[in-house]
């Protein structure tokens, strides 16, 4: 594909994105899987483009000087400013050619101009920081002085983190392998089966990946599962497992021996959960949909050690990884996250034997989602009570629990600028006996 073939499919997938409220990353899939022809090193250029689109396209916008600029207006001013390209120079690739973008019209020259000259240093905050103005004001309620950081932070591109699976490797073994390749791999800072590799690459194919040695996991969602404190031989339920990375990293602790149940909402999400387990080894988990009052969760009341409950949340922890979601959220999607939360923590409860424990988690970083959720659950449920979560962490993993948002508290906090992790909460409630 010749460069203005890359710079049109780019306009059009990103159009197709901007169209929707679908993630970015699924709406590219699709599109490539129906356009098989295009080949790889295509296909990377493409998605580099759309990313850094996506990743400034508060900044891209206010150059402009427009309030809803198009795919192709958002890819000519990442070009003339993301990537230093002279006017002349784009409008050479926007010439008319075959398969090739039209060419450019006075009025877009003289907006790719702007756009290439104005000073970001003069852009309102939400603009700089990439975030809208309801999110921005909530941000700064939770970090106070660390807001600007935090919030940076989650605007740059995340590392490539693996977790090895350790019912077929140890993390020396898979380093030493990925090293021979030349791979720049080293042991993740916090978790003891991480391994971080500098910049995306492709994985799919990897033989290591393929023959179920690692999985892609961020090291905070690995620290997550570890806390759970799933040991061989104990009965541990996964109420929101989705596709599964959490329930693989349970199963490896567990060493296979126990009962795992990994419970979704969706069939979709739970059937692609199946070729990773197989991948992996894993012979103690079983699926189950669960649906409206559902009578497996009343008749599975008080049998289970531990309880992990991976909420749907806003994700904003994550947006190193999806940029786009940030402009999807809205008050109201807050507010009905919350009811979701309430409800999945009463839920997962009745689950929970004496003695056992009930572990929730968030990829968010907002309070209204983490510890204002847990203080109402436990302001009405008495048989619970908050497990310091340093205490857990330095039996599991024997090293000091880093610093939380809150001093004192008993909950872990996560953050991209302090801990270089994916924005992330765990709270640990222990069911009194």
């Amino acid at each position: 594909m010749i460069p203005t073939a890359r710079i049109q499919t780019s306009i059009e997938l990103l159009d197709e994105v901007l169209a929707t409220d679908r993630p970015a990353d699924g709406v590219m899939s699709a599109y490539f899987r129906a356009r098989r022809f295009i080949g790889a090193k295509d296909r990377r250029s493409v998605s580099d483009q759309i990313w850094r689109v996506l990743r400034y396209r508060a900044r891209l916008t206010w150059a402009l000087g427009t309030d809803a600029p198009s795919g192709r207006l958002l890819v000519l001013a990442n070009l003339v400013r993301g990537e230093s390209k002279s006017i002349d120079a784009v409008a050479g690739l926007f010439s008319g050619a075959k398969n090739g973008p039209l060419p450019l019209s006075v009025n877009e020259k003289r907006m790719a101009e702007r756009a290439r000259t104005k000073n970001t240093d003069d852009a309102p905050r939400p603009v700089k920081f990439e975030c809208p103005d309801w999110l921005l004001e909530k941000i700064d309620a939770a970090f106070g002085d660390q807001a600007d950081k935090e919030i940076t932070a989650l605007g740059d591109e995340a590392a490539l983190d693996l977790r090895v699976n350790t019912l077929k490797a140890t993390r020396d073994e898979v380093l030493a392998s990925l090293k021979r390749e030349n791979l720049d791999a080293a042991p993740t800072p916090l978790s003891p089966i991480g391994i971080r590799l500098p910049a995306r690459i492709a994985l799919g194919a990897h033989a290591g990946f393929q023959s179920g040695l690692f999985e892609v996991q961020d090291e905070a969602s690995q620290i997550c599962a570890q806390l759970v404190d799933a040991q061989p031989g104990k009965a541990v339920v996964d109420m929101c497992a989705g596709a599964g990375g959490k329930t693989l990293a349970i199963a490896g602790a567990m060493a296979n021996k126990g009962r795992l149940v990994a419970c979704d909402v969706s069939v979709g999400r739970l059937e692609r959960s199946k070729l990773r387990l197989r991948r992996a080894g894993v012979h103690n988990a079983t699926l189950r949909i669960i649906e409206e009052h559902d009578k497996w969760l009343k008749r599975q009341a008080g049998t289970f050690d531990r309880v992990l409950v991976d909420a749907p949340c806003s994700g904003t922890g994550a947006w190193r990884r999806n940029p786009d979601a940030r402009w999807h959220l809205s008050p109201e999607n807050l507010e009905n996250l919350a009811a979701t939360q309430d409800g999945l923590l009463d839920q997962a409860a009745a689950l929970v034997k004496s003695g056992g424990r009930l572990i929730y988690a968030t990829c968010s970083i907002l309070p209204e989602e983490n510890t204002e959720r847990v203080e109402a659950f436990l302001a009405r449920n008495d048989k619970f009570r908050a497990h310091p979560v340093g205490d857990l962490w330095a039996q599991l993993l024997g090293t000091d629990a880093p610093l939380t948002a809150a001093p004192g508290s008993p909950f872990l906090t996560l953050t991209p600028a302090r801990n270089g992790t994916d924005g992330f909460f765990v709270a640990i409630l222990d069911r009194v006996p």
